[in-house]
């Protein structure tokens, strides 16, 4: 391993194992996927093992990737859009002393934190960017995470893709709860109007369309994860 730091082996990790295997497009692991999900089990405790609170290296506007160089992706058979945009809310529930339904608008009021990161897809390719939110710890501080609560499970409105964290990776000063890129509101391509965003986690952990966040006891499985991608995905 000479030569490699922490982010570099956990990314080649996941590459060269389950996530090289079952490629983005869907497959789902036919034959192969018990082993798959093995590897991912190893990797998993591993990533888990490695984690801490350092922050992702960021890096100057001037570098950011050009849009069309910076692909989007859903699972749906079009690109998630909401009919009534003023209508949507994320709810908030779960092990919570006060379960809540958000704005966009109030969202907004929380503690906001913007970067330019480095994205990582599982599919090997990397994008700069600019992504500005609510901090998810200050959101959890809201509702006051009860003790039994290890996990949150985020959902959306992309076909019921989600995604599940361990509480640790939640709480990490640079996950937020994004409502801009490249110093716009979000739009429908990335996520809009909210999106799970980190530079710590490879993309497919990154939930779009945000809908709902449960704080959880038990792990949640996650859209991709459930065909034997790893599940902390991490960096």
């Amino acid at each position: 391993m000479k030569g490699l730091d922490r982010r570099d082996f956990l990314l080649r990790g996941a590459t060269i194992g389950a996530s090289a295997l079952v490629a983005a497009c869907g497959w789902g692991g036919g034959p192969f996927a018990s082993g798959l999900r093995k590897f991912s089990g190893v990797n998993d405790r591993v990533s888990g093992l490695l984690f801490s609170n350092r922050l992702a290296r960021e890096y100057p506007v001037s570098q950011r990737t050009a849009d069309a160089n910076f692909p989007s992706y859903y699972v749906s058979d079009g690109m998630p859009m909401l009919m009534d945009a003023a209508k949507w809310r994320l709810e908030v529930g779960g092990l919570v002393r006060h379960p809540g339904v958000f704005t966009i608008e109030q969202l907004q009021r929380l503690p906001r934190v913007s970067y330019t990161v480095k994205h990582h897809c599982v599919e090997g390719w990397t994008a700069i960017a600019s992504w500005s939110g609510a901090s998810f710890a200050a959101l959890a501080e809201r509702v006051e995470p009860l003790p039994g609560a290890r996990y949150v499970n985020f959902r959306s409105f992309d076909s019921g893709y989600s995604n599940g964290w361990d509480i640790a990776s939640a709480m990490h000063p640079q996950t937020i709860l994004a409502y801009a890129h490249n110093d716009r509101p979000l739009r429908a391509d990335h996520g809009a109007p909210l999106r799970l965003y980190s530079p710590t986690k490879l993309g497919y952990k990154l939930t779009k369309y945000l809908l709902a966040i449960e704080f959880t006891a038990e792990r949640p499985g996650g859209y991709w994860e459930d065909q034997g991608y790893p599940w902390f995905g991490g960096l």
